[in-house]
């Protein structure tokens, strides 16, 4: 287990008197005691793995066990994969949108304050779609009565923070009835959730926390209206907005079961109406969700008039007679606790809810529902706080106060520490998009950054991060070539690190060069292939590279070393050998030399296979052919002349009828007189052919010659 050192100066790094105390780690390893030795070493990634010894081995029970500990402080919200997911999906969305914000920007002015708010919340929603967790529990086709709390999404404080940067600066639409939206905001990351807890508030009581309580005493209660807990969860429950919850909590009441109806149609009658109140109170908005009750009015003139007389109803019903012929004292007491709520009475909100939060809600719903501006909002929020602090402070509520106080550079500062770098690369697109203050901030190029802005500054950090990982790279390009100043050189850079003897990774580099016309770098990294696969050996992929690269100087080099060396023997192992490699090369490169020769050598072989394997006499005239043009031609070296007359023996014996005419064959043996004549010099290479070959040679000319001239 472990534990701090006992002093700073022990330890390898010496560690702040500031740093928190290390997180326990409690192994449940299962093996009895006592154990002998211990022994702990690392596994994959951040896991220890811890083996348990005992000093001896029963045979009914094992000597050991091995246990992987994955060390974690418990703050990370996604693993590796998730967050490589959400890498990759936010991908797409961010270069349409980019892609869009350029277009608009090429247009009039007019133009893009029309079109602009409406491409920045579809950015938004589709980002915002990536990240959450779906629920793994599945929806019951029965609804359970007292179930009062539904399983939905799984929430995450970065989806919790992008609501937020959504609600206050990209959703335009929300400005005139910003405070529902943040009634909405809790409720969607809280009522709907069953870890509200932790988004908030890990170690405090919370409206959803006293719920989830009451939902599990529900069972064993013979009549809920007996019990305490169960008007305080209602009273919280409407305090905060969640009115469903309040009224589905309240038609749990015992006086709507069949067999007390007569007794308790007083009280059943107040319950019913309270519960109708709750349900037709006035919101300022422009629709509810699925579950959602109450009525929405979209004017304030229309709202105000709504407010007035729901109020009325409120206030008329609490000076009712009927509460006299109420019997039951709770009843009486709670559903009057809740007209005070809806009346606005602080001391019944105070009282309702457990944090800041949810009395700040409370304020908008039944005291503040018109605040407007954010210096409202603020100073709201911080004498909430005042009232109902937090004792262990969520770091949501830096982001939310940063919001509030309209200062974009503690909003950046909170995004960048809390949430990462993902985060800040493309949380900037809505902080841009609804103030002008961080317009200007984050837009500025800055000499001390290089003449680079903030905005591009982060995004060639979150592009740096990418491609520091092998899974990562290649989403890299999309946000450095939306880095107007140093994205195109970064990216350069990027692309030539990747490793070319891998060949998906070069086509992926060949790919994301040609989506952004990088023609230069794409000829450069196949000429890097090209020589690399050449000098490792695998000549043929090095000759496709360089082709690709139109690289004729490396090309005819190769050509040209090629044929130093089937030149140094033509037989048919080595010809063999390397006849791909000549396919390959082709013969387009003219200036190769040898090369042109070792095509039509290709050429001549072909046609002599043809000849051996019995084809007619048509092939045997078109490989006569070849065998002309191959001692014509000046490219032919000397020292092969007789090798390829020996091995077209066969045409020089053709049975049926002789092949070569009078000069072709005189054209033969002039060269075999020029060979003879250049035995005679100290630098003539002799063949590795039997020494009878250039009298048998000579003989099937001379055979030939005489048919020829009988022939014509």
């Amino acid at each position: 287990m472990p534990g701090r050192l006992s002093s700073s100066g022990d330890s390898v790094v010496p560690f702040s008197s500031e740093v928190r105390d290390p997180v326990v780690y409690h192994i449940q390893h299962g093996v009895k005691p006592p154990i002998s030795r211990l022994s702990i070493a690392w596994s994959r990634g951040n896991c220890l793995r811890v083996s348990f010894f005992r000093p001896e081995l029963d045979e009914e029970e094992v000597g050991g066990k091995v246990v992987e500990v994955k060390l974690s402080s418990g703050d990370e919200e996604f693993d590796d994969s998730q967050k490589r997911k959400i890498a990759y999906g936010s991908v797409s969305p961010f270069a349409v949108f980019q892609n869009q914000k350029n277009s608009i920007l090429a247009m009039s002015k007019m133009a893009y304050h029309i079109d602009w708010s409406h491409q920045v919340m579809e950015y938004s929603r589709d980002v915002k779609s990536l990240l959450g967790y779906p629920s793994t529990t599945p929806s019951s086709v029965i609804d359970d009565p007292r179930t009062v709390l539904k399983t939905g999404e799984k929430p995450t404080c970065l989806k919790a923070a992008w609501e937020l940067l959504e609600i206050f600066y990209a959703d335009k639409q929300s400005h005139a009835w910003l405070p529902e939206c943040l009634v909405d905001w809790l409720a969607v990351m809280i009522l709907l959730t069953s870890d509200y807890d932790s988004l908030l508030s890990a170690s405090e009581v919370t409206v959803h926390s006293k719920l989830v309580d009451l939902q599990n005493q529900l069972v064993n209660f013979q009549a809920v209206e007996d019990d305490r807990n169960y008007w305080e969860g209602v009273s919280s429950a409407l305090s905060v907005g969640w009115f469903d919850t309040a009224v589905k909590l309240l038609r749990l009441h015992g006086s709507y079961q069949v067999d007390q109806l007569g007794n308790r149609e007083t009280e059943n009658g107040l319950v019913e109406a309270v519960a109708v109140l709750i349900s037709k109170m006035p919101r300022m908005r422009p629709e509810l969700s699925k579950r959602g009750l109450g009525e929405c009015f979209k004017t304030k003139p229309d709202f105000m008039k709504a407010w007035e007389k729901w109020r009325g109803h409120i206030s008329k019903l609490e000076c009712s007679a009927f509460w006299i012929q109420c019997d039951h004292q709770q009843t009486r007491d709670g559903l009057r606790n809740l007209l005070q709520i809806m009346l606005g009475n602080t001391n019944s909100l105070e009282a309702a809810t457990c944090n800041w939060m949810e009395l700040y809600v409370s304020n908008f719903l039944y005291i503040r529902p018109f605040t407007m501006g954010l210096e409202g909002m603020y100073t709201l929020a911080q004498k909430c706080m005042q009232l109902r602090p937090m004792s262990n402070t969520h770091r949501l509520m830096g982001l939310i106060f940063g919001i509030l106080g309209e200062n974009i550079e503690v909003v950046l500062a909170e995004c960048s520490r809390e949430f990462g770098l993902w985060m800040v690369a493309h949380a900037i697109e809505l902080l841009t998009a609804g103030s002008n203050q961080a317009e200007m901030l984050l837009h500025e190029e800055r000499h001390n950054l290089g003449g680079i802005s903030i905005e591009e500054l982060h995004r060639l950090v979150y592009a740096q991060v990418l491609a520091s990982h092998a899974l990562t790279w290649q989403i890299a390009p999309v946000y450095l070539m939306s880095c107007m100043k140093q994205g195109i050189a970064l990216l350069e850079i990027l692309l030539y690190k990747q490793p070319v003897q891998h060949n998906r990774m070069l086509l992926k580099s060949l790919e994301i060069c040609r989506m952004y016309q990088l023609d230069s770098i794409s000829t450069n990294l196949m000429k890097i292939a090209g020589i690399y696969h050449w000098k490792h050996g695998r000549k043929g992929f090095g000759v496709f590279w360089l082709q690709q690269a139109g690289d004729e100087l490396r090309l005819s080099r190769i050509a040209q070393q090629l044929f130093d060396y089937v030149g140094k023997s033509i037989s048919d192992d080595s010809f063999k050998q390397w006849e791909g490699m000549i396919e390959l090369l082709s013969s387009e490169a003219m200036s190769a030399g040898g090369l042109e020769f070792l095509h039509k050598y290709r050429d001549l072989k072909k046609s002599l296979q043809k000849v051996r394997d019995g084809i007619a006499t048509d092939t045997a005239k078109q490989a006569v052919e070849s065998l002309i043009l191959l001692m014509k031609s000046p490219s032919t070296p000397q020292r092969f002349w007789l090798s390829l007359m020996h091995d077209s023996l066969k045409l020089l014996n053709w049975r049926e009828r002789p092949l070569l005419n009078v000069s072709q064959t005189n054209l033969l043996l002039n060269k075999l007189q020029e060979l003879s004549m250049a035995r005679l010099r100290p630098d003539f290479c002799e063949t590795d052919l039997p020494p009878q070959t250039l009298g048998t040679i000579r003989l099937a000319l001379a055979t030939n010659l005489g048919r020829a001239i009988l022939e014509e």
